[in-house]
Parts: structure tokens; C-alpha cells; sequence
């Protein structure tokens, strides 16, 4: 039993180092090549989990080989636009000034319930709006709009807005990240007055709290914390 629970936790943990160094890319976001590693992997870190009888060394090996090629491989998609495209495919545009073009879509095996789909989870019910619907190597669809149809933005209007800046959390549920306090120059006192002026007693009757670079001040409260 405890040999079963030592040889999972160093494959796991193997694992998760190895796609680590692979990039925060390819945990977000899966190519074909990515797909097949993340099966082959799953299948080969099985066997020496529930086989005793083979080494641990044995499973290691293919795994370290399969991590090593895939890096490899994208050294070569960075090297080489062509190897990139037989690797990872080309973007299709499936929407082309509000037409559909049928072809791309019979080619990429991708039917309108699927567009329609993908539509109405990006706020689009009028496909005549669409400028440009793009299928990603990826398998998602970026949806361009036509110019009129995009909102406009305070540079259209004329507007100078200050720029707020990356907000950084000074409070996870209930739990003060004092780093983070003391790297925007603020100290317990200034704590203190904030959660004062938004009637909280505790700092871990907070939910969330963040701060932007203008000093704004975003607080949330826990449900039922008072």
C-alpha cells in the first residue's frame, strides 16, 4: 500500500513538472500535438501505478522521452512557420463578411450548431454582423465584428480616462497577503481605515479586497461574515 502511494505521488509529481516546463501556454490551451502527449502520457503513467511488477524507472523513461520531444517540437514551431502549419494546422475563416463559407466549414468537420454555439457565447445572434469568424488551430472561434457594430470606445468619445492600473489582492477570503500590502506602501493603519469606511470589523470578514494603481479600493464581504 505504501509503495502504491509513493510511486503515484512521484509520477504525479513528475508529470506535473514536466508540463510545467513545457509553458503556461500549453496548460491552457491544447494543439493536436498537445492532445495526443496528454493521452499518451495519461496511458503510460497508468501502467506502472497499477503494476507493481514493472520498475518505476520503466514509466519514467517514456514519459521523459515524450516531454523532451514535444519541447524539441516547439523549438521547431518557433524556428519555422512551415513546420508550424503541418504541425499545428492554420487558422480557417469560417465567417467571412456575414457569408458562411460552407467549404471551410465541411473541411474543419464543424457544423452550424457548433458556429451558432460559439456565437451566442461571444453576444452574437446576428451571424450578418459578423466581419470575420475564425477558427483557431486551437479549436476555439475568435469572432470579429463589423466596425459599426463594435461598441465605442472612450478614445471615440473623446474621453481621458486615468488608466487603473493592474489590481492587486490585498485579502483572499479572510486572509491578509501582507506582501502584497506592504508593496503598494500601504501599512495596518491604512487597513484599519479602509475596512472601517466599508462598515467590516475583520479582516477575515472579507472576501476578497484588491487595489488598483489609482487607489481604488474593491472590498467584498463574506456571505453571513457579520
Amino acid at each position: 500500500m505504501v509503495i502504491a502511494f509513493l510511486r503515484t505521488i512521484i509520477l504525479y509529481v513528475f508529470i506535473i513538472a514536466g508540463i510545467r516546463l513545457m509553458g503556461k501556454r500549453q496548460v491552457g490551451e491544447l494543439e493536436p500535438s498537445e492532445l495526443v502527449l496528454a493521452l499518451l502520457i495519461a496511458d503510460l503513467a497508468a501502467v506502472p501505478m497499477q503494476d507493481f511488477g514493472i520498475p518505476l524507472l520503466t514509466g519514467l523513461i517514456p514519459i521523459l522521452t515524450l516531454l523532451c520531444l514535444t519541447m524539441a517540437l516547439s523549438v521547431l514551431t518557433m524556428k519555422s512557420v512551415k513546420f508550424r502549419a503541418v504541425l499545428c494546422g492554420r487558422p480557417s475563416i469560417i465567417v467571412e463578411n456575414g457569408k458562411l463559407r460552407q467549404g471551410e466549414m465541411k473541411k474543419n468537420r464543424f457544423t452550424l450548431d457548433e458556429l451558432m454555439e460559439e456565437l451566442r457565447m461571444k453576444g452574437v445572434t446576428d451571424l450578418s454582423t459578423v466581419k470575420y469568424a475564425i477558427l483557431e488551430t486551437n479549436g476555439q472561434l475568435s469572432v470579429l465584428p463589423f466596425a459599426a457594430q463594435q461598441p465605442p470606445t472612450a478614445q471615440d468619445l473623446n474621453l481621458h480616462l486615468p488608466e487603473p492600473g493592474l489590481p492587486v489582492v490585498l485579502i483572499n477570503d479572510g486572509r491578509l497577503i501582507r506582501r502584497n500590502l506592504l508593496g503598494r506602501g500601504f501599512n495596518d493603519q491604512w487597513l484599519e481605515k479602509q475596512l472601517k469606511a466599508h462598515k467590516v470589523d475583520r479582516v477575515q470578514d472579507v472576501f476578497l479586497m484588491t487595489v488598483d494603481e489609482t487607489n481604488q479600493v474593491c472590498l467584498i464581504e463574506k456571505e453571513g461574515g457579520r
